[in-house]
């Protein structure tokens, strides 16, 4: 127990400084005053780590990929909306809205995210199985107001650069409310070097791209010279660039990753990730992982405010539901 309390008094010394002390009880999980469901705990994790960011890069962008109940009370989409969850980020990523390959609208999330685009952006991101139907699944986007990326067959794991980008434009985008056009690009594969792949998006004229931090899982993340490079469009005008951060599930091939590591070892690999052997899903709210994401000078964060990213773009938000089943 007095190890326990040792661990919660210096945790607590990082959160004063961002005004979340009471959010150090994440890392007394046996408490009997801890009675918080794991979606409450994912929306804990992801106003910590915003406001994380915040303390270097005032105007640093979050935006949480699927897991969209999130931005309410309790994650209960006929609750009142989550205000200290909304003030903390500045979007919504969602896949798979009308199209799986084929057209299968998901008409409780669309009913959500209409909404939630009241009040922030939707970057949704459908996948289709043929090409002749980009257009279709960008109109369908666009009339909910939301901000299409349309894959198709051959992009499922965003490793393509598509060249249907909607509303082009020379403007200077400086923050989420201008963008009207992003790029997901994670899988560097198609590309033989670093220089090629930084080359491919300096030509593209996007709004804002979605990229890892990592070129093709090197031990070395992107430099702020190279992130320089990919915030300015083909045409001149100024782009967002937000890097990918995994942050409900372990990649066994990420920097942190140890050679002893396995299912249960540390405790937080929780579950494994069906259909994803080199993933895990997290115990989020472990202190050991949150000391991996972020919080400190050595955290997965810390490196993506040095290589001057305008923000972070975060995956497999709807781990809550996954630990729960």
């Amino acid at each position: 127990m007095h190890s326990l309390i040792h661990n919660v008094l210096r945790k607590a010394k990082f959160y004063v400084a961002f005004g979340t002390l009471a959010a150090i009880t994440v890392f007394c999980s046996n408490s009997p005053l801890l009675r918080k469901s794991n979606a409450e705990r994912m929306q804990e994790f992801v106003i910590d780590l915003s406001a994380y960011a915040r303390l270097t890069n005032p105007n640093f962008i979050v935006v949480p990929q699927n897991g969209v109940n999130l931005a309410y009370e309790k994650a209960n989409p006929n609750g009142k909306l989550y205000k200290r969850y909304m003030d903390a980020i500045d979007g919504f990523g969602v896949e798979e809205i009308f199209y799986f390959e084929k057209y299968a609208p998901d008409s409780a999330r669309i009913a959500t995210l209409r909404e939630l685009s009241k009040w922030k952006k939707v970057m949704a991101s459908d996948f289709i199985g043929k090409d002749d139907t980009v257009k279709e699944a960008q109109l369908r986007n666009t009339q909910e107001g939301f901000i299409p990326y349309v894959r198709h067959a051959g992009n499922y794991h965003y490793k393509e650069i598509s060249k249907d980008i909607l509303n082009e434009n020379a403007d200077d985008i400086t923050n989420m409310s201008q963008i009207k056009n992003y790029l997901y690009l994670i899988n560097p594969s198609e590309f033989e070097t670093k220089e090629a792949f930084l080359k491919a998006v300096e030509a593209t004229n996007y709004d804002l791209i979605v990229i890892d931090l990592y070129y093709d899982n090197t031990a070395f993340p992107l430099t702020a010279y190279d992130v320089a490079r990919l915030k300015k469009k083909a045409n001149g005008g100024k782009r967002l660039a937000l890097s990918y951060i995994n942050v409900g599930a372990a990649e066994n091939w990420r920097y942190y990753w140890q050679p002893e590591w396995k299912l249960g070892s540390p405790a937080f690999l929780k579950k494994k990730y069906q259909g994803y052997d080199n993933e895990f899903y997290v115990q989020y709210w472990d202190g050991e992982w949150r000391d991996i994401i972020f919080g400190n000078d050595d955290s997965y964060m810390r490196k993506i405010l040095d290589a001057g990213f305008d923000g972070a773009y975060l995956d497999n938000m709807e781990a809550y539901i996954y630990l729960s089943k």
